[in-house]
Protein backbone atom coordinates (compact mmCIF):
# COMPACT_ATOMS: atom_id res chain seq x y z
CA UNK A 1 0.00 0.00 0.00
CA UNK A 2 1.40 3.40 -0.93
CA UNK A 3 1.03 6.29 1.50
CA UNK A 4 2.62 9.53 2.68
CA UNK A 5 2.44 8.87 6.42
CA UNK A 6 5.81 9.74 8.04
CA UNK A 7 7.52 7.69 10.72
CA UNK A 8 8.31 9.69 13.90
CA UNK A 9 9.61 8.82 17.36
CA UNK A 10 7.62 10.74 19.96
CA UNK A 11 8.38 11.20 23.65
CA UNK A 12 6.52 13.36 26.17
CA UNK A 13 7.69 14.61 29.52
CA UNK A 14 7.96 13.39 33.05
CA UNK A 15 5.97 13.88 36.26
CA UNK A 16 5.35 17.60 36.89
CA UNK A 17 4.36 18.83 40.33
CA UNK A 18 2.77 22.18 39.53
CA UNK A 19 1.51 24.75 42.02
CA UNK A 20 2.36 27.54 44.42
CA UNK A 21 4.34 26.37 47.43
CA UNK A 22 5.20 22.93 46.07
CA UNK A 23 8.91 23.48 46.69
CA UNK A 24 8.04 22.22 50.19
CA UNK A 25 7.77 18.73 48.63
CA UNK A 26 11.37 18.75 47.36
CA UNK A 27 12.75 16.22 49.84
CA UNK A 28 9.83 13.85 49.30
CA UNK A 29 10.37 13.81 45.55
CA UNK A 30 14.11 13.30 45.94
CA UNK A 31 13.49 10.27 48.11
CA UNK A 32 10.91 8.93 45.65
CA UNK A 33 13.57 9.20 42.92
CA UNK A 34 16.01 7.20 45.07
CA UNK A 35 18.17 10.19 46.00
CA UNK A 36 19.46 10.19 49.57
CA UNK A 37 22.36 12.63 49.26
CA UNK A 38 21.69 15.18 46.49
CA UNK A 39 24.03 17.79 45.12
CA UNK A 40 22.03 21.01 44.80
CA UNK A 41 23.19 22.76 41.61
CA UNK A 42 22.29 26.40 41.09
CA UNK A 43 23.87 29.54 39.64
CA UNK A 44 26.01 32.16 41.30
CA UNK A 45 23.28 34.79 41.54
CA UNK A 46 20.65 32.44 42.94
CA UNK A 47 22.97 30.88 45.50
CA UNK A 48 22.70 33.88 47.83
CA UNK A 49 18.92 34.38 47.55
CA UNK A 50 16.31 33.39 50.17
CA UNK A 51 14.43 31.06 47.79
CA UNK A 52 17.58 28.96 47.53
CA UNK A 53 18.19 28.92 51.27
CA UNK A 54 14.57 27.88 51.83
CA UNK A 55 14.85 25.03 49.31
CA UNK A 56 18.10 23.77 50.82
CA UNK A 57 16.50 23.96 54.29
CA UNK A 58 13.76 21.58 53.08
CA UNK A 59 16.48 19.05 52.25
CA UNK A 60 18.39 19.59 55.46
CA UNK A 61 15.33 19.08 57.65
CA UNK A 62 14.69 15.77 55.89
CA UNK A 63 18.25 14.58 56.50
CA UNK A 64 19.33 14.88 52.86
CA UNK A 65 22.18 17.30 53.52
CA UNK A 66 22.76 20.82 52.31
CA UNK A 67 25.54 20.55 49.69
CA UNK A 68 25.36 23.32 47.08
CA UNK A 69 27.38 23.80 43.90
CA UNK A 70 26.98 27.21 42.26
CA UNK A 71 30.00 27.71 40.00
CA UNK A 72 27.71 27.99 36.97
CA UNK A 73 28.31 30.62 34.29
CA UNK A 74 25.41 32.18 32.33
CA UNK A 75 26.52 30.10 29.35
CA UNK A 76 27.93 27.04 31.19
CA UNK A 77 30.98 25.27 29.81
CA UNK A 78 32.94 22.08 30.36
CA UNK A 79 35.04 23.79 33.05
CA UNK A 80 31.92 24.37 35.14
CA UNK A 81 30.93 20.75 34.54
CA UNK A 82 34.29 19.36 35.60
CA UNK A 83 34.27 21.47 38.77
CA UNK A 84 30.78 20.21 39.58
CA UNK A 85 31.75 16.59 38.98
CA UNK A 86 34.67 16.99 41.37
CA UNK A 87 32.35 18.26 44.10
CA UNK A 88 29.79 15.54 43.30
CA UNK A 89 32.33 12.73 43.65
CA UNK A 90 34.05 14.18 46.71
CA UNK A 91 30.72 14.45 48.50
CA UNK A 92 29.57 10.93 47.68
CA UNK A 93 26.35 12.23 46.14
CA UNK A 94 23.79 9.99 44.45
CA UNK A 95 21.64 12.46 42.57
CA UNK A 96 21.36 16.04 41.37
CA UNK A 97 18.83 18.77 42.06
CA UNK A 98 18.88 21.31 39.23
CA UNK A 99 17.60 24.59 40.67
CA UNK A 100 17.41 27.78 38.61
CA UNK A 101 17.18 28.90 35.02
CA UNK A 102 18.44 27.16 31.94
CA UNK A 103 22.09 27.50 32.88
CA UNK A 104 21.77 25.71 36.21
CA UNK A 105 19.38 23.11 34.85
CA UNK A 106 21.63 22.28 31.90
CA UNK A 107 24.82 22.20 33.97
CA UNK A 108 23.21 20.02 36.63
CA UNK A 109 22.17 17.55 33.93
CA UNK A 110 25.72 17.43 32.59
CA UNK A 111 27.08 16.63 36.06
CA UNK A 112 24.53 13.83 36.45
CA UNK A 113 25.40 12.52 32.99
CA UNK A 114 29.19 12.53 33.17
CA UNK A 115 30.10 11.98 36.84
CA UNK A 116 30.51 8.21 36.50
CA UNK A 117 31.07 7.62 32.79
CA UNK A 118 34.27 5.91 31.67
CA UNK A 119 37.36 8.13 31.63
CA UNK A 120 37.86 8.11 27.86
CA UNK A 121 34.34 9.39 27.08
CA UNK A 122 34.16 13.14 26.43
CA UNK A 123 30.94 15.07 26.88
CA UNK A 124 31.41 16.26 23.28
CA UNK A 125 31.07 12.63 22.19
CA UNK A 126 27.41 12.84 23.28
CA UNK A 127 26.31 15.71 21.07
CA UNK A 128 22.76 15.38 19.77
CA UNK A 129 23.78 13.77 16.49
CA UNK A 130 22.34 10.50 15.21
CA UNK A 131 22.67 7.89 18.00
CA UNK A 132 25.76 9.33 19.69
CA UNK A 133 23.97 9.15 23.05
CA UNK A 134 24.43 5.36 22.96
CA UNK A 135 28.12 5.92 23.66
CA UNK A 136 27.19 6.68 27.29
CA UNK A 137 26.28 4.10 29.90
CA UNK A 138 22.72 5.03 30.76
CA UNK A 139 22.82 3.03 33.97
CA UNK A 140 25.50 5.38 35.31
CA UNK A 141 23.49 8.57 34.88
CA UNK A 142 22.45 9.93 38.27
CA UNK A 143 18.76 10.65 38.94
CA UNK A 144 17.72 14.28 38.45
CA UNK A 145 15.08 16.44 40.11
CA UNK A 146 14.48 19.76 38.32
CA UNK A 147 13.19 22.96 39.89
CA UNK A 148 12.95 25.87 37.43
CA UNK A 149 13.04 29.39 38.84
CA UNK A 150 12.57 31.09 35.47
CA UNK A 151 9.92 30.61 32.79
CA UNK A 152 11.62 30.20 29.47
CA UNK A 153 14.14 27.49 28.77
CA UNK A 154 11.94 24.48 29.46
CA UNK A 155 15.00 22.38 30.29
CA UNK A 156 13.03 20.98 33.21
CA UNK A 157 11.08 18.79 30.76
CA UNK A 158 13.89 18.04 28.32
CA UNK A 159 16.33 15.23 27.63
CA UNK A 160 19.23 17.48 26.70
CA UNK A 161 21.43 20.30 27.94
CA UNK A 162 23.33 23.06 26.19
CA UNK A 163 27.05 23.31 26.96
CA UNK A 164 29.50 25.83 25.52
CA UNK A 165 32.90 24.57 24.41
CA UNK A 166 35.26 27.09 25.99
CA UNK A 167 37.96 26.44 23.36
CA UNK A 168 35.81 26.82 20.23
CA UNK A 169 33.12 29.10 21.73
CA UNK A 170 30.50 26.86 20.16
CA UNK A 171 27.33 25.78 21.93
CA UNK A 172 26.61 22.09 21.74
CA UNK A 173 23.38 20.26 22.52
CA UNK A 174 24.20 17.19 24.63
CA UNK A 175 21.49 14.53 24.60
CA UNK A 176 20.58 11.35 26.41
CA UNK A 177 17.06 10.00 27.06
CA UNK A 178 17.88 9.53 30.76
CA UNK A 179 18.58 13.24 31.18
CA UNK A 180 14.83 13.70 31.53
CA UNK A 181 14.31 14.67 35.20
CA UNK A 182 12.60 12.01 37.28
CA UNK A 183 10.41 14.72 38.80
CA UNK A 184 9.97 18.41 38.01
CA UNK A 185 8.62 20.87 40.57
CA UNK A 186 7.02 23.91 38.93
CA UNK A 187 6.34 26.42 41.71
CA UNK A 188 5.38 29.82 40.22
CA UNK A 189 6.24 31.56 43.49
CA UNK A 190 9.92 30.84 42.82
CA UNK A 191 9.81 33.09 39.73
CA UNK A 192 8.46 36.19 41.48
CA UNK A 193 11.90 37.57 42.33
CA UNK A 194 13.30 37.39 38.81
CA UNK A 195 14.84 40.68 37.59
CA UNK A 196 12.65 42.27 34.93
CA UNK A 197 15.16 41.72 32.14
CA UNK A 198 15.28 38.01 32.99
CA UNK A 199 11.47 37.81 33.02
CA UNK A 200 11.54 39.43 29.57
CA UNK A 201 14.32 37.34 28.09
CA UNK A 202 13.16 33.99 29.42
CA UNK A 203 9.58 34.73 28.40
CA UNK A 204 10.68 35.52 24.86
CA UNK A 205 12.67 32.28 24.86
CA UNK A 206 9.44 30.42 25.60
CA UNK A 207 7.76 32.26 22.73
CA UNK A 208 10.66 31.42 20.40
CA UNK A 209 10.40 27.73 21.28
CA UNK A 210 6.66 27.66 20.61
CA UNK A 211 6.90 29.78 17.46
CA UNK A 212 9.69 27.79 15.85
CA UNK A 213 8.08 24.47 16.74
CA UNK A 214 4.79 25.67 15.26
CA UNK A 215 6.51 26.74 12.03
CA UNK A 216 8.76 23.69 11.70
CA UNK A 217 7.93 21.64 8.60
CA UNK A 218 8.18 18.31 10.41
CA UNK A 219 5.12 16.22 11.25
CA UNK A 220 4.21 16.19 14.94
CA UNK A 221 0.56 17.19 15.51
CA UNK A 222 0.73 16.89 19.30
CA UNK A 223 3.59 19.36 19.47
CA UNK A 224 1.81 21.58 16.95
CA UNK A 225 -1.17 21.99 19.25
CA UNK A 226 0.97 22.53 22.33
CA UNK A 227 3.03 25.16 20.52
CA UNK A 228 -0.07 27.08 19.50
CA UNK A 229 -1.50 27.24 23.01
CA UNK A 230 1.94 28.08 24.39
CA UNK A 231 2.15 31.13 22.11
CA UNK A 232 -1.25 32.31 23.30
CA UNK A 233 -0.20 32.03 26.93
CA UNK A 234 2.93 34.09 26.31
CA UNK A 235 1.19 36.91 24.45
CA UNK A 236 -1.52 37.10 27.12
CA UNK A 237 0.62 36.78 30.24
CA UNK A 238 4.19 37.92 29.65
CA UNK A 239 3.37 41.67 29.72
CA UNK A 240 1.58 41.18 33.06
CA UNK A 241 4.40 39.11 34.55
CA UNK A 242 6.82 41.84 33.46
CA UNK A 243 4.83 44.83 34.76
CA UNK A 244 3.38 43.15 37.87
CA UNK A 245 6.02 40.65 39.06
CA UNK A 246 3.94 39.40 42.00
CA UNK A 247 1.00 38.33 39.83
CA UNK A 248 1.08 34.59 40.49
CA UNK A 249 -1.51 33.76 37.86
CA UNK A 250 0.58 35.34 35.10
CA UNK A 251 3.71 33.73 36.50
CA UNK A 252 2.00 30.34 36.53
CA UNK A 253 0.83 30.65 32.93
CA UNK A 254 4.36 31.63 31.86
CA UNK A 255 5.80 28.64 33.69
CA UNK A 256 3.34 26.45 31.80
CA UNK A 257 4.26 28.10 28.50
CA UNK A 258 7.94 27.48 29.14
CA UNK A 259 7.41 23.76 29.70
CA UNK A 260 5.07 23.61 26.71
CA UNK A 261 7.68 25.22 24.47
CA UNK A 262 10.28 22.63 25.39
CA UNK A 263 7.82 19.80 24.78
CA UNK A 264 6.76 21.36 21.47
CA UNK A 265 10.25 21.78 20.07
CA UNK A 266 10.56 18.04 19.72
CA UNK A 267 9.00 19.05 16.39
CA UNK A 268 12.02 21.19 15.59
CA UNK A 269 13.61 24.61 16.00
CA UNK A 270 14.92 26.92 13.30
CA UNK A 271 16.81 30.05 12.35
CA UNK A 272 16.01 31.98 15.54
CA UNK A 273 18.01 29.49 17.57
CA UNK A 274 20.67 28.76 14.98
CA UNK A 275 21.45 32.50 14.84
CA UNK A 276 21.27 33.12 18.58
CA UNK A 277 23.38 30.17 19.73
CA UNK A 278 26.59 31.45 18.07
CA UNK A 279 25.97 35.00 19.29
CA UNK A 280 25.51 33.77 22.85
CA UNK A 281 28.61 31.59 22.66
CA UNK A 282 30.85 34.35 21.26
CA UNK A 283 29.44 37.41 23.05
CA UNK A 284 27.96 35.80 26.19
CA UNK A 285 24.57 37.40 25.56
CA UNK A 286 21.39 36.25 27.28
CA UNK A 287 19.94 33.47 25.13
CA UNK A 288 16.25 34.40 25.31
CA UNK A 289 16.95 38.08 24.74
CA UNK A 290 19.04 37.23 21.70
CA UNK A 291 16.17 35.11 20.39
CA UNK A 292 13.86 38.09 20.81
CA UNK A 293 16.23 40.39 18.93
CA UNK A 294 16.41 38.19 15.81
CA UNK A 295 12.78 37.00 15.88
CA UNK A 296 11.19 39.62 13.58
CA UNK A 297 13.94 39.29 10.98
CA UNK A 298 13.56 35.51 10.97
CA UNK A 299 9.81 35.90 10.54
CA UNK A 300 10.50 38.01 7.44
CA UNK A 301 13.02 35.48 6.17
CA UNK A 302 10.59 32.58 6.57
CA UNK A 303 7.45 34.44 5.45
CA UNK A 304 7.02 32.64 2.10
CA UNK A 305 6.84 29.29 3.91
CA UNK A 306 4.92 30.24 7.09
CA UNK A 307 2.54 33.06 6.20
CA UNK A 308 -0.58 30.92 5.85
CA UNK A 309 0.23 28.97 9.00
CA UNK A 310 0.76 32.09 11.10
CA UNK A 311 -2.49 33.58 9.81
CA UNK A 312 -4.28 30.67 11.49
CA UNK A 313 -2.21 31.05 14.64
CA UNK A 314 -2.94 34.77 14.83
CA UNK A 315 -6.67 34.10 14.56
CA UNK A 316 -6.54 31.57 17.41
CA UNK A 317 -4.46 33.84 19.64
CA UNK A 318 -6.77 36.79 18.97
CA UNK A 319 -4.39 38.88 16.89
CA UNK A 320 -5.96 40.70 13.94
CA UNK A 321 -4.19 41.16 10.61
CA UNK A 322 -2.80 37.72 9.82
CA UNK A 323 0.96 37.47 9.36
CA UNK A 324 1.51 41.24 9.51
CA UNK A 325 -0.58 41.45 12.66
CA UNK A 326 1.41 38.65 14.25
CA UNK A 327 4.69 40.34 13.38
CA UNK A 328 3.41 43.63 14.81
CA UNK A 329 2.40 41.84 18.01
CA UNK A 330 5.96 40.53 18.31
CA UNK A 331 7.36 44.04 17.78
CA UNK A 332 4.93 45.51 20.32
CA UNK A 333 5.90 42.85 22.84
CA UNK A 334 9.59 43.60 22.28
CA UNK A 335 8.91 47.29 22.93
CA UNK A 336 6.97 46.53 26.11
CA UNK A 337 9.82 44.36 27.39
CA UNK A 338 12.62 46.80 26.41
CA UNK A 339 14.30 44.29 24.12
CA UNK A 340 17.33 45.69 22.21
CA UNK A 341 16.50 46.73 18.66
CA UNK A 342 19.17 44.68 16.88
CA UNK A 343 22.35 42.68 17.27
CA UNK A 344 24.54 45.76 16.98
CA UNK A 345 22.91 47.06 20.15
CA UNK A 346 24.01 43.83 21.86
CA UNK A 347 27.63 44.40 20.86
CA UNK A 348 27.80 42.10 17.83
CA UNK A 349 30.42 43.24 15.31
CA UNK A 350 29.94 43.15 11.54
CA UNK A 351 33.50 41.92 11.15
CA UNK A 352 32.51 38.60 12.78
CA UNK A 353 29.42 37.85 10.71
CA UNK A 354 31.23 35.38 8.46
CA UNK A 355 32.39 33.46 11.52
CA UNK A 356 28.92 33.54 13.07
CA UNK A 357 27.40 32.36 9.80
CA UNK A 358 29.58 29.27 9.73
CA UNK A 359 28.66 28.51 13.34
CA UNK A 360 24.95 28.98 12.62
CA UNK A 361 25.08 26.52 9.74
CA UNK A 362 26.68 23.94 12.04
CA UNK A 363 23.96 24.39 14.66
CA UNK A 364 21.42 21.53 14.60
CA UNK A 365 18.54 23.98 14.92
CA UNK A 366 18.94 25.19 11.34
CA UNK A 367 17.75 21.82 10.06
CA UNK A 368 14.22 22.56 11.31
CA UNK A 369 13.89 25.92 9.61
CA UNK A 370 11.03 26.11 7.08
CA UNK A 371 13.36 27.60 4.45
CA UNK A 372 16.69 25.93 3.83
CA UNK A 373 19.56 27.91 5.35
CA UNK A 374 22.56 28.42 3.09
CA UNK A 375 25.80 30.33 3.58
CA UNK A 376 24.52 33.18 1.43
CA UNK A 377 21.05 33.63 2.91
CA UNK A 378 22.22 33.06 6.49
CA UNK A 379 24.90 35.75 6.11
CA UNK A 380 22.25 38.09 4.70
CA UNK A 381 19.91 37.25 7.59
CA UNK A 382 22.61 38.11 10.12
CA UNK A 383 23.16 41.38 8.28
CA UNK A 384 19.43 42.15 8.50
CA UNK A 385 19.63 41.55 12.24
CA UNK A 386 22.37 44.18 12.59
Amino acid sequence: MTHNVPNRNWSYPTALKFGVGRIAELADHCQAAGITKPLFVTDKALAALPITADAVAVLSRAGLGSAVFSDVDPNPNEGNMEAGIKVYKAGGHDGVICFGGGSALDLGKMIALMAHQRADLSVWDLEDIDDWYTRADGAKIAPIVAVPTTAGTGSEVGRAGVLTNSATHKKKIIFHPKLMPAVTICDPALTVGMPKFITAGTGMDALAHCLEAFCSPFYHPMSQGIALEGMRLVFENLPTAYSDPTNLEARAHMMSAAAMGAVAFQKGLGAIHSLSHPVGAVYNTHHGTTNAVVMPMVLDFNRPAIEARLEKAAAYIGIAGGFDGFRKAVMDLRTTLNIPANLSAMGVESARLDELTEMALEDPSCGGNPIEMTRENTRALYQACM
